[in-house]
C-alpha cells in the first residue's frame, strides 16, 4: 500500500508493482501497478485526453452496461496503470537487433493494453492506453498531445531518468535502461481495476 517504504511505491500507489502475463503458459512478463492519478500528472492527462473520458458511454445504448457504470458513479477515479517490460537488450544502444526487440516489446504491450481496456470498457468504464511509439492515445480520437512515459514513471514509481543528448532515458531499479515503459489510463472504481489486474496470471520473479 501507499505507506510501504519501497522505492517504487509512492503516495499514489494502490497496487504496488508486480509481474504478470496475459498467457499463463507464455513468457512475456509485464511489471504493472495501479495508482490514483496524482496532481502532477493531472495537467498532462488533461492535455493528452482533454475530456474524452467524460464522453465515454454518453451515446451507448447498452442499458445493462450503463447501469453498472452508473451504480459506481460516486466511486469513479482517474487511474494510471504504468507498465514496464524487461528488455533483452539495453535499449539505449542502436542497431537492427535493438529495433527488433523494441518491436517485440511493443507487440506485447499492445496486446496487454488492449486486453485491460477491453475488460474495463465492457464493464462500462472508460480506459485507454498510450502508443509507446508516438506517445498518443490508441483508442481516443482527436487527441494529438504526446504523453511522456519517462516523466510518468518518475512521478508514479519514483524511477530515475537521465539525459542523453536530447533524449530522457528511464532507468529501472533492477533492469537499468533495458526497460520498455508504457501506460494505461482508466476512469473507474479502484476495486474494479484492482480485480482486473489481480485476475492476471503471475509472471516470473523479476
Amino acid at each position: 500500500m501507499a505507506n510501504d517504504k519501497s522505492p517504487d511505491t509512492t503516495s499514489s500507489t494502490i497496487v504496488p508493482p508486480r509481474m504478470v502475463r496475459l498467457d499463463k503458459s507464455g513468457t512475456d512478463d509485464i511489471e504493472c501497478s495501479l495508482h490514483l492519478l496524482p496532481k502532477p500528472l493531472m495537467r498532462e492527462f488533461g492535455h493528452v485526453f482533454n475530456d474524452e473520458y467524460l464522453k465515454f458511454g454518453s451515446d451507448n445504448s447498452g442499458d445493462e452496461v450503463m447501469s453498472d457504470a452508473a451504480d459506481a458513479d460516486s466511486s469513479l477515479r482517474l487511474l494510471a496503470i504504468p507498465t514496464n517490460q524487461r528488455a533483452r537488450e539495453d535499449l539505449v544502444a542502436v542497431g537492427d537487433h535493438i529495433e527488433q526487440e523494441k518491436d517485440r516489446l511493443l507487440n506485447v504491450f499492445i496486446s496487454f493494453g488492449q486486453y485491460i481496456c477491453d475488460q474495463l470498457r465492457a464493464k462500462g468504464f472508460w480506459a485507454d492506453y498510450i502508443d509507446p511509439c508516438s506517445g498518443l492515445p490508441m483508442i481516443s480520437l482527436n487527441c494529438n498531445k504526446v504523453y511522456s512515459e519517462v516523466d510518468g514513471m518518475e512521478c508514479l514509481l519514483n524511477y530515475k531518468a537521465y539525459n542523453a543528448g536530447f533524449c530522457k532515458i528511464l532507468t529501472h531499479p533492477k533492469w537499468g535502461s533495458a526497460v520498455y515503459p508504457a501506460t494505461i489510463f482508466a476512469h473507474a472504481p479502484t476495486d474494479i481495476v484492482r480485480t482486473v489486474i489481480a485476475s492476471l496470471p503471475a509472471g516470473a520473479t523479476a
